[in-house]
């Protein structure tokens, strides 16, 4: 689906399908696109759920000009919504899109039924050697995104996914970037104030830490847990940043029990 937001247009995958149930909105992470959340995005989808994956401005399918600021995409993510004529909406976001759906949080939490958090920290500080090398778009910078974001395990290869290299597909997805684009993510994660958040939320709250991520280490996630009163963690042994690859069913499993307790199907 393309819809039109500020004047650019915007892709946004569904999932393979036309659900009308509870609005799913999916975010994805720096340099990423909206194929990232394939498996829950068919799986939602094919449930009944309305499943909203967008590219967002600048990467993959959409148009327009990378946004350097979390607040200006959270700000964003709002304004999609209300172009698909959506109230409320679980969030689930990863690394950079879970500083997004957090944002969103603190600037509307009356529209949020429920938040889930894949790899998060708060704050979220980037190395001086990564975000040079993006500046400068040097293919560097996807090598040591793409290293840093797997586990030793997951850097073997193997998948439970057949057919599947998820070393491969991380640095495929990387090597799409426009020039500059990778940068203003890097730039937004890196600036991003977590003491513009919202105090505990009073939605249910979800953070999934992979026990191997070295890009936001599992004692951050669980630090971002602590924040909220209604918080589930589910840890992930093994698993490295790159979890929707390298533990999808997994992570599946543990966003189905989200959305069990506040979504309904259409």
């Amino acid at each position: 689906m393309r819809v039109s937001v500020d004047g650019a247009e915007v892709y946004v995958g569904q999932g393979s399908g036309h659900g009308t149930g509870t609005a799913i909105l999916l975010l994805h992470g720096a340099g990423m696109d909206h194929t990232v959340w394939t498996l829950p995005a068919r799986h939602f989808a094919r449930h009944g759920f309305q499943v909203i994956a967008p590219d967002l401005p600048g990467h993959g399918r959409s148009a327009g000009a990378a946004l350097d600021s979390v607040p200006a995409l959270a700000a964003w993510g709002w304004r999609l919504l209300d172009q698909l004529g959506i109230r409320n909406a679980i969030v689930f976001g990863h690394s950079m899109g879970s500083l997004i759906a957090s944002a969103m949080a603190a600037s509307a939490p009356e529209r949020m039924r429920a938040l889930g958090l894949l790899g998060t920290s708060e704050p979220m500080r980037v190395s001086d050697p990564l975000l040079n090398a993006a500046a400068d778009n040097h293919p560097a910078a996807f090598d040591m995104a793409n290293t840093w974001s797997h586990s030793a395990r997951g850097r073997l290869g193997g998948n439970p996914q057949p057919g599947m290299w998820i070393l491969a597909a991380g640095r495929r997805l990387l090597d799409r970037n426009r020039p500059g684009v990778y940068a203003a993510d890097l730039n937004a994660c890196n600036r991003f104030d977590p003491a513009t958040l919202t105090p505990p939320l009073s939605c249910p709250v979800l953070v999934i830490a992979g026990e191997a991520d070295q890009m936001t280490p599992i004692k951050a996630g669980l630090a971002v847990a602590g924040r909220h009163t209604q918080c589930n963690v589910v840890r992930l042994s093994g698993c490295g940043h790159s979890m929707l690859g390298e533990k999808p069913n997994e992570v599946l499993e543990a966003m189905r029990g989200l959305v069990g307790r506040v979504g309904s199907p259409g």
